[in-house]
């Protein structure tokens, strides 16, 4: 939960100086964010799950 929180906190600040210095978001559309980060989350234990088969 610690690193979920300062995840958080790290991005929120990011985000912050970006706007502060009238720059574009450093990051995907939303929905499409979400889904990348899912998919490489998903990517790695499947290959996981895989290593552990064989």
């Amino acid at each position: 939960m610690k690193e979920i929180l300062l995840s958080l906190l790290a991005g929120i600040l990011v985000g912050m100086l970006f706007k502060v210095l009238k720059l574009p978001a450093p990051a995907p559309p939303v929905l499409a964010g979400i889904v990348g980060i899912f998919g490489v989350y998903l990517g790695g234990k499947l290959l996981e799950w895989v290593m552990k088969l064989t």
